[in-house]
């Protein structure tokens, strides 16, 4: 997948994408059984999303069943990495610091995650 096709990708179709990632393969069904838990969206709409995703090259598509099956055709992390940087850029000026503080700031933080993040913050400071 190009740098294009990150740029093209929706927010609804990031949520599908989550859950290929997550799940590994999957049918339109299975998918929208999974959106359905935190959205209402209509089956055909997750359908008629995730074809759309096929035509982008978001996604491939298994059509040797009767039942088509679709995978993630982009790496989650590099595709996360491209809009992390993209919204470092775009939001926050460029500053990968105000998007950490921002994101910490905002949401509850395990003790876990914290020393995690110590771990990290050490290792980059000794580069």
């Amino acid at each position: 997948m190009t740098e294009v096709n990150h740029l093209k990708a929706t927010e609804s179709e990031l949520e599908i994408l989550q859950i290929l990632w997550e799940k590994g393969n999957c049918t339109v069904r299975e998918v929208h059984e999974i959106l359905e838990k935190s959205k209402e969206s209509g089956y055909t709409t997750t359908l008629k999303l995730m074809q759309i995703m096929h035509e982008k090259g978001l996604v491939a598509r298994d059509t040797s069943a009767k039942t088509h099956v679709y995978r993630a055709l982009q790496n989650q992390e590099k595709t996360q990495q491209h809009l992390v940087n993209k919204m470092i850029d775009n939001v926050f000026n460029g500053s990968a610091a105000r998007l950490v503080m921002q994101a910490l700031g905002n949401h509850s933080t395990s003790k876990d995650e914290i020393n995690a993040i110590k771990e990290y913050l050490d290792q980059l400071s000794k580069k």
